[in-house]
């Protein structure tokens, strides 16, 4: 009879945890590349090919990072960190010192204020556009064009900010009418 090698001994231990019949995890890392890879374009065609030159080395990473690290995080602690929270909410300091409860939803977030007023930050999957919804009114804030830009009204004026660092100054300004205040 053949000696066993060390490397082939670790080989089919570790084989046996990886591919025994428990399952652990959700693959939610995983999970997502996939919705993102066959949605990332309205045409399938072009997806199927970028997904042709990309999936062999992210989807490998994303799918040993699941097996070997999130899915190992979640068995043990009993939540995933690639997963949102949803249902969680967290208390954050606002502007004015006071601290608001925020949770998060499926599709946004529920901001309730110490004075018990709650807002809504809402996400529309179909029209890429965030909404936000108070005391039953309910008011975009801005959406994404075709062009990947953003168009958001401020002061009452339809404007076109880019995604990059001047677009973000650019929006700083017009909704502070060109003021600009740094904090620490």
């Amino acid at each position: 009879m053949k000696r066993i090698s060390l490397k082939v001994a670790v080989c089919l231990l570790a084989g046996s945890f990886l591919f025994s019949s428990c399952y652990v995890g959700q693959y939610s890392l995983f999970n997502k590349y996939v919705d993102w890879q066959t949605n990332m374009t309205g045409n399938k065609f072009v997806n199927a090919i970028v997904g042709f030159i990309i999936a062999p080395i992210v989807g490998s990473v994303c799918l040993l990072a699941d097996t070997l690290v999130l899915n190992t995080i979640e068995f043990w602690s009993g939540s995933n960190p690639a997963q949102a929270n949803i249902g969680k909410t967290k208390q954050v300091m606002g502007q004015d010192g006071r601290y608001y409860a925020v949770t998060t939803l499926q599709n946004g977030y529920e901001v309730k204020a110490p004075t018990g007023e709650i807002t809504y930050f809402i996400h529309n999957a179909e029209n890429n556009s965030w909404s936000m919804e108070q005391n039953g009114i309910k008011k975009e804030i801005f959406h994404f064009d075709a062009n990947g830009n953003i168009q958001a009204t401020i002061n009452g004026e339809q404007k076109q900010f880019t995604t990059d660092e001047a677009g973000v100054y650019q929006a700083r300004m017009a909704a502070n009418d060109g003021v600009f205040f740094a904090m620490n």
